[in-house]
């Protein structure tokens, strides 16, 4: 096996993680389905308030792209299809009736040609949970990639440990990552933890990465292994996902439940459930949290999830729920001017690195302030240091700014995602918002140049 080795990056040691137990199945009456977290994805509505839909039934399709289609994840009956201004669809509410049909769907046939594999994973609604570089959007189901990325490991704070969430299920994994290999050539990435049972899969290229965070990302791994030039299309795919379609292979049964970790500080019992992608957040977490200060619920890893409000649906690529403190009522003495012992720290402002040093495991119960506000330059050196890939990034994001195409093109946007500059944002001395720079700037790209 090959094995790479980063030497940058950054481990974020959050107090919180997870216990390796699963307190059993929460999945919500009612299953929300967000468009907006389908980046990429301009939707049009394939159903009406009042219709009855099955397991597999499409919900709304890509207007650019009819066979691009999400499809229910249960049965039951659409009971809200909600819009807000300029009728732009917020979500669309299904309400369980318990049942667990589903509506007929072509089988993934291995011996099957390429383009029928494609067409049937396009068919079950996996198609949705593809993402491509560039542009870090919804995969294009017209353009075929030249390699797809599969990462059996996370890195982001209190991640999940794919180790303990997979186990048992190596005969589905490898059934996906074959359905996926008959499509183009697979990059199967691991790392020292991954059990070996795990890393043992066939039809696909397998790789160790060494190092902290990001050595997770797909995007640190395209950069090592397989870099996006201009004109080229490589997949990503959440592991999970990918068991999940191999489940469907080898059962012909539409089973989207998915194991995910209730995590953080703000957690009583930090653990594992097992739920639907769309659930109420405040159904998964109910009876775990510390309410003993106002708190912060987010729909993902601390670093790229979102902010979840009273009535906030599971992402479909949220591996986690992290709840912290919001810190609005936290007063300290002379703030960051005082020395201090119990805060984390990336430069030597306090005394992190002694720690670690001294005690290793040591961890730290981050709140949601950032403790200052944005300026309007960047420290030169400081996303340097923690991001792994063989682009430069300072420069890579002031041309963003500046929407410049031929220069981002030129230092390497073609193969970014906004999380692979999460740790630049954190680190970030001026407070910039790194991430929705980067966001944008995608946008941008893909607007001029398709």
């Amino acid at each position: 096996m090959n094995t790479i080795k980063l030497k940058k990056g950054l481990d974020i040691l959050i107090s919180g993680a997870a216990d390796k137990k699963n307190v059993g199945e929460i999945i919500s009456q009612e299953i929300g389905i967000v468009p907006d977290y389908y980046e990429g994805i301009v939707p049009k509505v394939a159903v009406k308030e009042g219709d009855e839909v099955q397991i597999g039934s499409p919900i709304f399709y890509d207007k650019s792209h009819p066979e691009l289609k999400i499809v229910s994840p249960v049965c039951g009956k659409v009971k809200e299809v909600a819009r807000g201004e300029r009728r732009k669809l917020l979500y669309i509410l299904i309400e369980r009736n318990g049942s667990k049909t589903q509506v007929e769907m072509p089988a993934i046939d291995f011996n099957s040609g390429r383009e029928a594999i494609h067409a049937a994973i396009l068919a079950s609604g996996f198609g949705s949970l593809i993402r491509q570089r560039p542009y870090d959007v919804i995969a294009n189901p017209t353009m075929m990639p030249k390699s797809i990325f599969v990462s059996a490991f996370d890195t982001a704070p209190l991640a999940p440990d794919y180790g303990y969430t997979l186990q048992g299920k190596e005969k589905e994994l490898q059934a996906g990552l074959t359905a996926l290999s008959k499509i183009a050539k697979v990059y199967y990435n691991v790392c020292k933890a991954t059990p070996t049972s795990l890393q043992n899969m066939e039809n696909v290229e397998v790789t160790a990465f060494e190092g902290a965070h990001p050595a997770g990302n797909a995007g640190v791994q395209i950069n090592h292994l397989d870099p996006v030039n201009k004109g080229e299309i490589v997949w990503t795919m959440n592991v999970q996902d990918v068991v999940m379609m191999g489940n469907y292979i080898l059962t012909g049964k539409l089973d989207m439940r998915k194991t995910i970790a209730v995590v953080g500080p703000k957690v009583s019992t930090p653990s594992y459930v097992t739920t639907i992608t769309g659930s109420y957040i405040s159904d998964i977490d109910e009876g775990k949290l510390i309410k003993d200060e106002n708190i912060r619920v987010i729909n993902g890893n601390p670093l790229t999830g979102i902010k979840a409000e009273e009535k906030s649906f599971l992402s479909p690529f949220a591996g986690q729920i992290t709840v912290i403190a919001e810190g609005d009522h936290a007063d300290e003495l002379l703030g960051w001017a005082m020395p201090r012992f119990n805060k984390f720290s990336n430069t030597n402002l306090f005394f992190t690195k002694i720690q670690k040093m001294l005690c290793p495991k040591k961890q730290y119960e981050f709140d949601a302030r950032i403790c200052g506000g944005e300026r309007a330059f960047i420290m030169s050196g400081e996303y340097d240091r923690v991001f792994p890939m063989d682009i430069m990034p300072e420069q890579l994001v002031k041309a963003m700014i500046a929407k410049n195409l031929d220069k981002m093109e030129q230092l390497g946007a073609y193969e970014v995602a906004p999380e692979d500059f999460a740790l630049c944002e954190f680190v970030c001395t001026s407070k910039i918002e790194t991430q929705r720079i980067v966001r944008e700037a995608l946008n941008y790209m893909r607007k001029e140049l398709e």
